[in-house]
This record gives structure tokens, sequence and C-alpha cells, in this order.
């Protein structure tokens, strides 16, 4: 594989069978293809090979669920307190080489207390399972450029006869900063075991995390939905112990070929009711474009808790309107999961005085925007100053007023008149000039009501007496 590095192609991996002919990454085509002129050349892509080892990383999930890319083509795995599952350390290790060969892959694993002595022992080292304690003991056979510091460094090393770290171990850290850098140090410690660097994963840990493995792989759905039902009881019970509910729950299904499968549901407020839970998990698979393929089966399946609220105990609701507000939650969340989320709406009230702009649309599943403000209380025993339904764009209408500045007597709104009988108004609405600008005209709103009895809520645009006439709009309908 080619790609160019300082104005030549170079190449930057090469196969086994081009490695016996003398071949290297750095090499340049030109001298390649000089030693052999038939050498099959690909162009590296490594955007693609990002895509594949974050697979690579899903994959891992099923061993835990702590799970790092280590650039360039490593992985760095926390088992702390996972090993037991699997029999053991030695029996983890084996068992996430032998699936990743199954993909065709070299691996190299190793496994020791901190992340920067089982990379260094993998890329560099034979030692497989580094006995806890003995990360120090174990890498002072490694050569230094297990240290990973830039060539230069590491020659300098060699020619003043610093060959392994061993020989780096016993010297003071500052007279090593003083002649190679202040980075030697600090990488000696890290691959000693001496600092421990704590991983970032590429998923942040869940507020609850539940799973099982089976002997024999999962093929049937009624088998596959009998353990979400399992995993589900038992999230909703380590939730309850917490005083908790889940807003998101994730299910991982892990198939026996290295594919995983990801089924996320959202609730629109914290929960732990399991039928409903559940119904939302059937939900999702009935709506799925490409249905779950098991293949040969799925071997591991995981719940996850990623979002967890406080959820206190139901209290009896006196009024006995609790069981309704359930019933449109639960509806909320069918639809949200068969739909999508951004597809069910509901309305918040925006910071505006502006019609246009005093509510607007969010998606009923996700939080309330930053900063929202209360919905303007309706006064008792009066209509609602502002229609449910409102035009965007208003509509225009032509209107005949009484006097200039009056509400209209009648006005024609698609071909059709309507005769004005009652009219409440004006409402005097000025533009916000930091979004609108300075010239955008002021608003006169009047609440009509034809002598059918429809209620219309229309604006005049532009005061009388200036250059431009005003103008009639129809903004809204009440009910």
């Amino acid at each position: 594989m080619v790609e160019t590095v300082r104005s030549a192609l170079r190449l930057t991996a090469v196969d086994p069978a081009a490695a016996r002919l003398g071949l290297a990454p750095g090499l340049t085509l030109a001298d390649a293809r000089a030693r052999i002129p038939d050498l099959a050349v690909v162009d590296a892509d490594p955007a693609a090979d990002e895509r594949f080892l974050d697979r690579l990383a899903g994959l891992c999930d099923r061993w835990t669920p702590l799970v790092a890319l280590d650039p360039p083509h490593g992985l760095a795995l926390d088992i702390t307190g996972c090993a037991h599952l699997f029999g053991g350390e030695a029996a983890l290790r084996d068992a996430a080489c032998a699936r990743l060969a199954g993909l065709g892959l070299a691996v190299r694993a190793s496994i020791a207390g901190t992340p920067d002595s089982a990379r260094a022992q993998a890329r560099f080292g034979r030692t497989a399972l580094v006995a806890p304690g003995r990360d120090a003991d174990a890498a002072r056979r490694l050569p230094v450029a297990a240290l990973e510091l830039p060539g230069e460094v590491t020659t300098a090393l060699s020619r003043a006869g610093l060959k392994t770290l061993a020989d780096l171990a016993g010297r003071p850290s500052t007279a090593l900063a003083a002649r190679f850098g202040e980075a030697l140090p600090r990488r000696l410690d890290r691959v000693l075991g001496r600092e421990d660097r704590r991983i970032t994963p590429l998923r942040p840990l869940p507020a609850c995390l539940v799973e099982r493995h089976f002997p024999e792989p999962l093929v049937r759905a009624d088998g596959i939905e009998a353990v979400l039902a399992i995993l589900i009881a038992e999230a909703a019970t380590l939730l309850e112990r917490r005083g908790a509910g889940g807003r998101v729950f994730e299910a991982r299904l892990f198939r026996t070929d290295g594919a995983v499968r990801r089924l996320a549901v959202e609730t629109g407020r914290p929960s732990r009711d399991r039928a409903a839970i559940l119904r939302l998990f059937r939900e999702r698979l009935e709506s799925l474009a490409d249905p779950i393929d098991p293949g040969f089966g799925f071997d591991t399946i995981r719940l996850a808790v990623p979002v967890a609220e406080p959820l206190a105990a139901a209290a009896p609701d006196l009024d006995g309107r609790a069981v309704e507000r359930e019933a449109v939650a639960d509806l909320v969340d069918r639809l949200a999961t068969r739909l999508g989320r951004d597809r069910v709406l509901r309305f918040v009230a925006g910071d505006s005085h502006h019609p246009d702009r005093e509510a607007a649309l969010v998606p009923a599943m996700g939080p309330a925007p930053p900063g929202q403000v209360g919905w303007r209380p309706a006064e008792p025993d009066e209509p609602p100053a502002r229609p449910l339904q409102l035009f965007d764009p208003p509509q225009p209408i032509e209107t005949l007023a009484e006097v200039p500045d009056g509400p209209p007597i009648r006005f024609r709104w698609r071909r059709v008149l309507h005769q004005v009988a009652r009219a409440e108004g004006p409402e005097r609405i000025a533009p916000e000039w930091w979004r609108d600008g300075s010239d955008e005209p002021t608003r006169d709103y009047y609440r009509v009501e034809d002598a059918e009895g429809r209620r219309f809520w229309v604006f005049r645009q532009g005061l009388y007496g200036q250059d431009t006439p005003p103008r009639w709009f129809l903004h809204g309908l009440f009910a």
C-alpha cells in the first residue's frame, strides 16, 4: 500500500510476501519497483482503516464495555472485573485472539497492569500475560524502541549503548530528560507501569449493564425476545435499588461471526416499567428496514442503560388523571420508536413576544431546550389570546375598515368575503430589532369574528402616514 509522504509515493504497508523480498514501509515506490517491477500496489485508505478498527472495537464490546482505540492499528481493553466471566485473563485473551483470527487478522495481544505496558508487550515483546505487579520486571527486557519515541531519539539511545529498558530503568530521570528530552522519562514510567494512564473508551460506561452469554448460539426470534425480557427485568431491579429510571435502553447482539447489531429505544421520562420497555423493543424490531439476521446465531446479548435519571416511587394521584398521563406518555414513546424521534414533536415556549417565535417544535423525547421559559398564563374565563393554528407565512387578505387605524369591517380571504361582526384590539407587537432589523414594520393584531361565528387573528403590518402603505394579513384561526 502506498501514499504520498513528503512529496513522494512511499510504501505504508506490505504483506508477508513483500516483506520476504526485502520491502518495508517507508521505502519509495520508485525504489520498490526498481527491485520488483511487477509489484502490485494499491492506494492506502486511512479513513477505511479507522472505520474497520471501529467495527472491531464494537466486536470487542462482548468482553468489556471499556474499549478504546489505540492508534494506529490497536485496541485497548480495560478488562478489570470482567476476566472471571470468561474463565480468567488467559482464557479471555485466547478467546479474543481466536475470534479476531477467525476474521483473517494477524493478532498480537498482551495483558498487563497499565495500557502502555500492555501496548509495549504486544508490539515489542513476547509476554502474553504479565503477572500482577510485575510490569517493570517484564518490561526491562524490551528494546528502547518500545518507548515509541522519535527515530532520532531512539538512534541516540542506541549509540549511547542504551539498548534495552533495563539500561534506562535505574538512571535518574533528570539526566535522561536533559540529554534525550522530557518525553523519555514520562514514557519510560508508563511502560514500566510506574504511571497508570487510564484509557478513554469510545462509549462512556453506562449507568446500568446486564448481559447473557450462551454456550449454544441463539437463532430464534422468540428466544432473543425472551432473553431481552430477562435482561430488562434485571436492569429494572438494579435501577429500582438506586432510585433511578432509564431514559435510553440499548441492546447489543453479538453474532458468532463477529457482526454486532445495536437496538436502542428511548423514553420521554425516566422509566423502569418492564412491560413498556419490552414493548418498545418489539416496536423497534418490527420497524427495522433491515430485519435482524441471526446468521449462525448470537452468543452474547447485552442490555445497557446509557442514560438514567432519578425516579421516585409513584404516589397515588387523587384526581385520577395519572393513568391518562401514563397512557399518553406510552403512546409518545411507541410512536417515536416506530417513526423516529425527530418525527414526533412537541411545542415548547420560546423566550420572545413575537408570535412567530413564541413557540417552537422540538423532539418529544428530547430534553427541554436550555433557557426555556414557561407558557404565558391564561386569563381565567377569558378566550385564548393566541390561536392554536398559525399560518407560516401569514396569508394576505383584502380588507375594508371604517377608519384607517380601526379594525376591518369585512375582509376577503381565499376569494371568500367575511363580514366582521365583532372585533377586539388592537394588540400592537413591535418587531425584535436585534433579529429583524430596524426596518421591520410594526404589527397591530385584532381578534375578529365573522357573521357565521368563525374567529380569526388578523393584523395590519405598518402604520398609516409612512412611505409604504399598510398591508393586512391573516395569521391564525381560533378553534
